[in-house]
């Protein structure tokens, strides 16, 4: 198992080229991938958005097969996070860095 562990934001599982190029990596092993269920929710939602022809029911069993394909890639347990950090710099996205926090935090 790698050490090295990456938090897929929605922008890199919006396209799905990107997303089945970082899924075949995560599936190696060569790092170990993780998203959460609001993660899953917001490229799913932008993509219904944007491209309405999508059907839901397919991006979401899109979410299921990656969260099965992956070990303990759905991040769970980081809202208790948010309100206890501080955040000097304006430009971190306090969507995702809780998130991330929970990522790499033991169980």
């Amino acid at each position: 198992m790698s050490q090295y562990t990456v938090l897929f934001d929605a922008n890199v599982l919006y396209p799905a080229p990107i997303r089945d190029a970082l899924m075949q990596l995560a599936v190696t092993d060569l790092f170990k991938a993780k998203w959460t269920a609001d993660i899953h929710r917001e490229w799913i939602d932008a993509l219904q958005r944007n491209e309405p022809h999508r059907e839901r029911a397919a991006l979401e069993r899109t979410r299921d097969l990656m969260d099965r394909a992956t070990r303990d890639g759905l991040v769970t347990g980081y809202a208790a996070l948010v309100p206890t950090l501080h955040c000097r710099t304006p430009t971190i996205d306090m969507f995702w860095w809780p998130q991330s926090l929970g990522a790499v935090t033991p169980s």
